[in-house]
């Protein structure tokens, strides 16, 4: 068990170290990836904290976590899509919303779910070394692998059905597992040869989704009304692809 919890509190440590990186080029402004980087961050935290439900301080970081991925997603939305104006020309449209995009930085920074996730990861050590002293992690090994074969259960149910009106909560549940098995490499029931067709499925349905969701900006949006035929033709792409990233997954799967 101790060896468990020291590869624990260390993968912990550094996705704190990996998110503070990423705060402080964020307010340095150095490169596009930085939110990026703090929304990766933030979900192999959540990765690593979700099958260790019930420990010492674990809500209060799951919670702070959830909140700023609630509050930086529609930031990262923007941030992906201005690459995509300019390459369409849309210069007045671009110019429009990086203001909009600057003034979202400024609210992840200065907000208080980050400030309470950063308290919160630097006591964290030394109350799970506590519940360790007194035995309360008993036990907690076992708990993560009961927890992640469950996960793996639910999601070779929900790949049963792939009709396309499941494909929002097969996203979802899809990046679940995938950082659920890179969290947790050892203790995951999920085949090793299956991460490949994961994360293809993820990739396929993370474009499909990004352009789902430019096409209805487009319907908000007039000034957007340019590359709609555009974005129109790479949806339908798009979701060929990730139909046929979901039919070799479950093949996949059919082997194991």
């Amino acid at each position: 068990m101790t060896g468990f919890i020291d590869e624990l509190l260390a993968e912990v440590i550094g996705q704190q170290v990996a998110l503070m990186s990423a705060v402080a080029r964020l307010e340095a402004r150095t490169d596009g990836e930085a939110l990026h980087d703090l929304r990766i961050a933030l979900r192999r935290l959540r990765s690593l904290l979700r099958p260790i439900r019930g420990v010492p301080g674990v809500e209060e970081l799951e919670h702070a976590a959830a909140e700023i991925g609630r509050l930086s997603g529609p930031i990262r939305d923007l941030e992906v899509l201005l690459p995509a104006l300019a390459a369409e020309g849309l210069r007045d449209a671009l110019a429009v919303r990086r203001p909009v995009l600057e003034s979202g930085y400024v609210a992840v920074l200065a907000s208080q779910p980050l400030h309470r996730l950063q308290l919160c990861l630097d006591v964290w050590p030394a109350l799970l070394r506590t519940a360790q002293r007194h035995a309360v992690l008993d036990g907690l090994h076992g708990r993560v692998r009961k927890r992640l074969r469950r996960q793996w259960k639910t999601l070779r149910a929900e790949l049963a059905d792939t009709t396309y009106e499941h494909w929002h909560p097969l996203r979802l549940r899809i990046k679940r597992v995938r950082y659920g098995l890179e969290a947790y490499p050892h203790d995951c029931s999920i085949p090793g040869s299956l991460l490949a067709p994961l994360k293809a499925a993820q990739s396929a349905l993370g474009d499909w989704h990004d352009l789902e969701q430019w096409l209805l900006r487009c319907q908000r949006e007039p000034d957007l009304a340019p590359v709609r035929e555009v974005w129109t033709a790479r949806f339908e792409l798009a979701r060929e692809r990730a139909g046929r990233a979901l039919s070799t997954l479950q093949q996949a799967l059919a082997g194991h």
